[in-house]
């Protein structure tokens, strides 16, 4: 019987990148040329943003408070930082090994939510780009756009690797036993007590992203199964 072909979807904020290093960052840097009000106001925006559109943008926050201080010289400051950070330095250890090691059996591939601007640009200059080849996907809602990417990245079987379990959930539900779920415990939402007490477990827990290295094709498909 031929190999089964296989799709590994990563998930980046969290997963590859340390999305909440590169937060407090940005926190540091928003205290230091706006102050802890300015910091404050920027971080609420943010988080209305994101109940209006389902994604972050980091970038539309920024747009959303110039509009209340039009005269800040800080801004072009704050929108320079975003622009140049250096996301290579924040990759968790062995994420690129991981996608390495995954494109020696799978297809890897990028499977984010976020903005058509700040995420691509994250995603391109931490390297994650060149290291998947470019099949990058960005979604406002990922969850709900399963056939797009069935349809642009076909395979017997998927393994979908991300740090919120809300979102396996919802793939699992969706792809079943054609999908291994693979749940790395990192950052903020990996260890919500509230998170992990409303959703079921994932096919396979990992403490962290470089544990993948030491788990073979067959043990990840399998997983799936027993489930």
């Amino acid at each position: 019987m031929a190999e089964p072909t296989v799709v590994v979807l990563f998930d980046v904020d969290n997963t590859l990148l340390d999305n909440d290093r590169i937060a407090a960052d940005l926190t540091q840097h928003l205290d230091e040329e706006i102050g802890t009000r300015g910091e404050r106001q920027y971080w609420a925006i943010f988080e209305e943003l994101r109940e209006q559109l389902g994604y972050v943008d980091y970038l539309g926050a920024l747009q959303r408070y110039r509009q209340a201080y039009p005269r800040d010289p800080h801004l072009l400051t704050l929108s320079r930082f975003l622009l140049n950070y250096p996301f290579a330095e924040r990759l968790f250890p062995q994420a690129c090994a991981v996608v390495r090691h995954a494109a020696e059996w799978s297809r890897p591939v990028i499977l984010s939510d976020g903005d058509v601007v700040f995420q691509p640009r994250k995603i391109d200059r931490s390297g994650l780009y060149e290291a998947v080849e470019g099949n990058v996907l960005i979604y406002i809602h990922k969850e709900r756009e399963l056939d797009d990417v069935e349809q642009r990245y076909p395979a017997d079987h998927y393994v979908l690797v991300d740090d919120k379990l809300r979102i396996l959930t919802a793939v699992k539900a969706y792809w079943g036993e054609r999908v291994t779920t693979v749940f790395p415990r990192q950052g903020h939402y990996a260890t919500d007590p509230d998170v992990l007490g409303t959703f079921p477990s994932a096919d396979l827990s990992i403490d962290r992203i470089g544990d993948l290295l030491n788990i073979n094709q067959a043990a990840l498909l399998d997983a799936a199964r027993r489930r």
